[in-house]
């Protein structure tokens, strides 16, 4: 497979648990803990970008917004990943870029099925 996914979350423990269901399919995982790092880490193409809203420095918002204009990563699928269920905020998330929304705590088999849905 060789694909690359980078997730960015400020929890290191969520971090870690998606991380374990990719490794798991066969991606090679990044991992960034705000949207800054996960901005400077995106400046090299992966397959999947896996995010969550709420994080110090830089929110997922933001992140999702600036990776869609300023990288190589323009077309590459962004999920959100987050305890946030608004549908306003849902639809700023797909405004921002966003491909699609999961709710944490998530079922990995949902993930990897969204995963393929996307294409990633």
């Amino acid at each position: 497979m060789n694909k690359t996914a980078l997730i960015v979350d400020d929890s290191p423990s969520m971090r870690r648990l998606v991380a374990s269901v990719l490794t798991g399919a066969g991606y090679t995982v990044v991992e960034a803990e705000d949207g800054q790092v996960g901005l400077q880490r995106g400046a090299t193409k992966v397959d999947i970008i896996i995010t969550d809203l709420n994080m110090p420095v830089m929110d997922g918002m933001v992140l999702t917004e600036r990776l869609r204009k300023e990288t190589p990563n323009r077309f590459t699928p962004i999920l959100v990943l987050t305890t946030e269920m608004a549908p306003e905020r849902k639809a700023q998330a797909k405004a921002a870029g966003a491909t699609g929304w999961l709710v944490k705590p998530f079922d990995p088999t949902q993930l990897l099925d969204v995963l393929r849905r996307v294409g990633a």
